[in-house]
């Protein structure tokens, strides 16, 4: 899914520069509702060797072995670990919490609310808990996000360019699913996507939609490896002047419903006279709507985890700081 590396075949190993073994990279985690936080991991590790291979655990963390022990002190020992840096600003616990608040605290435009706030201190926390890793911390878009994330490159003469539009919120499978079968519509192409802004998108969907702001909605796609460029507020209507700017030969949509622009108009009325739209069928049948209700159901299961979760981290926590040398007191001079 990830833009680094796109083009390994699965199963294939290229030797490194200069013909030396390949060095393998090994990274793991749950991954569950992946985000870009969890793409720009990938992408560090990737960045190490010239192999990238990702475990995905079962729902147990693995923070601590059974009798207590870090999952990565062998590695640790052998000189072979390494740490990606974490991206700021967002975490699953964060993303779960704005669907169960049905709050807009995390739309662009918006202040963050005394509820929120509030939750943000304190869900899925066990007692007085406070770690570096379980928790919500608040995005700050950069352009530097954005250049680690985006292509750079722009369509060559012979590329298609391929243009599809809509909210990709919580980025998952079924968009995939739908930007690979878009990216196979031609022998070169050059995928454009459009985000809607935070408002456009609530228009059509309702409740506290999108549940990802447009700035995490851009760094989320951009990292899709089948995406080459992304238009930040892309208009709902599909208009002459954005087909004509970016020279656009296709335009396509999936099999979800076309919501009417706010006249009551067709947004893809200008694509459809010109003969260039086609709907793709994704194959899949997993939503952002399906996603959000899976949370919902299952909210006291995820918050007492949460806790749980947290409390090992702690625990691993305090057990790394004693095993820190201590500074030597005054007292305990020999001189």
């Amino acid at each position: 899914m990830i833009r680094n590396g796109h083009g390994l075949a699965v199963g294939v190993e290229r030797p490194g520069p200069g013909g030396r073994p390949a060095v393998r990279v090994w990274c793991d985690g749950c991954y569950d509702m992946v985000h870009y936080g969890h793409s720009n991991q990938l992408r560090q590790a990737r960045a190490m060797g010239d192999y990238l291979i990702v475990g995905v655990h079962t729902d147990d963390d693995i923070t601590l072995t059974v009798d207590g022990r870090d999952t990565y002190e062998e590695v640790k020992q052998a000189g072979r670990y390494r740490e990606c840096k974490r991206t700021q600003g967002v975490s699953t616990t964060d993303l779960v919490g704005r669907m169960l608040l049905v709050t807009k605290a995390h739309h662009s435009s918006q202040e963050m609310s005394s509820e929120y706030r509030e939750y943000a201190d304190s869900f899925g926390k066990c007692p007085g808990g406070r770690n570096p890793w379980t928790g919500v911390s608040q995005f700050l878009q950069t352009s530097q996000k954005i250049i680690q994330f985006a292509s750079g490159k722009e369509p060559q003469p012979g590329e298609t360019v391929i243009y599809v539009a809509g909210a990709f919120d919580l980025f998952h499978i079924g968009h995939v699913d739908f930007l690979e079968k878009v990216h196979s519509l031609a022998e070169r192409p050059y995928v454009i996507a459009g985000l809607h802004f935070d408002q456009e998108v609530n228009r059509y969907k309702g409740k506290n939609y999108p549940i990802m702001n447009l700035h995490e909605r851009t760094l989320s796609v951009l990292a899709c490896r089948y995406v080459s460029e992304v238009v930040i507020g892309a208009p709902y209507a599909v208009t002459a002047e954005l087909l004509d700017h970016f020279k656009v030969d296709v335009v396509c949509h999936g099999k979800t419903e076309i919501v009417p622009d706010r006249d009551g108009s067709d947004p893809y009325q200008e694509p459809k006279r010109r003969g260039i739209f086609c709907q793709v069928d994704s194959g899949s049948d997993l939503t952002t709507d399906l996603i959000v209700q899976r949370i919902i159901t299952n909210r006291l299961e995820y918050e007492a985890r949460n806790q749980k979760k947290e409390a090992k981290e702690l625990a691993f926590l305090e057990a790394m700081r004693r095993q820190e040398p201590q500074p030597t007191r005054e007292s305990d001079s020999p001189f």
